[in-house]
């Protein structure tokens, strides 16, 4: 969004290990009424020595209870002080940030493609185009998340790298092997998967729009930390690259050097 929002304080709902260092965490906050799919939010650690926000997508929005849900995984000292939070328990945060995705966009045949960490903020994307998408996930083993995506009514087809649940392979090898096509990709994950997607979306003219996943330390553009290769100058900047957190986290594919 902008320099000016606020640091807000939330109340825990819930928490829950939903795969190994994998956690869900739901939080009660106004913003919930704001939030878009594909936007994140910069979350603070109570303990005073690490002062930078941890950058987690949104992953889930209730406007109707007032909550957001993020899910993220245990990397560092910070994540691991959220996941020892329970709920009734306060965390604060900065947000949403960021432009999250085009769902504003006529209603096309459309692809949603998550992989890693970068699958949970698709979720909520995927419940913008209920029975009507093809979602592809790819993961390292356990499929977390599976069933909630496919509780959204749409076909999800799974890529592990070891073979352990469906296409054995990446996101990429699963969509030629299942044939599958699209008018419009959305895609969130590791830089390789999003350079496969992209390749692979721009060589059959398909509109591709991807959520970059960058280590941000301001969250509003202000620290130039977290930049991206464009093609074009950017108008603020003045140079060919785009701020992450505040041009992006979603690019349209053609338009981002990757």
């Amino acid at each position: 969004m902008d320099e000016k929002k606020k640091r807000e304080t939330a109340f825990i709902i819930r928490q829950e290990e939903v795969a190994k260092n994998i956690f869900s965490m739901w939080i009660n906050t106004p913003s919930s009424q704001i939030a878009k799919p594909g936007q994140f939010l910069n979350l603070f650690c109570h303990d005073g020595s690490r002062l930078m926000p941890r950058p987690i997508s949104i992953c889930e929005i209730d406007r109707l209870r007032g909550s957001l849900r993020i899910v993220y995984r245990v990397s560092g000292e910070g994540t691991r002080e959220f996941s020892k939070l329970s709920s009734g328990e306060t965390i604060d945060f900065i947000g949403p940030l960021g432009n999250g995705f085009p769902i504003d966009i006529p209603q096309k045949d459309a692809m949603i493609i998550g992989g890693g960490i970068g699958i949970p903020p698709m979720l909520e994307l995927a419940k913008e185009f209920p029975h009507s998408c093809k979602i592809v996930l790819g993961y390292n083993d356990y499929p977390f998340l599976k069933e909630e995506f496919e509780r959204t009514g749409s076909k999800v087809y799974v890529a592990t790298e070891n073979g352990s649940y469906g296409t054995k392979g990446t996101v990429v090898t699963a969509i030629m092997e299942n044939y599958l096509k699209a008018n419009v990709i959305f895609a969130c994950g590791p830089l390789p998967m999003l350079r496969a997607v992209k390749q692979f979306a721009l060589a059959r003219g398909i509109e591709c729009y991807i959520s970059m996943e960058e280590r941000m330390a301001c969250g509003v553009g202000v620290c130039l930390g977290c930049t991206v290769d464009t093609v074009d100058v950017n108008g603020h900047l003045n140079v060919k690259k785009a701020r992450v957190c505040k041009d992006g986290p979603v690019f349209n594919a053609k338009e981002v050097i990757i």
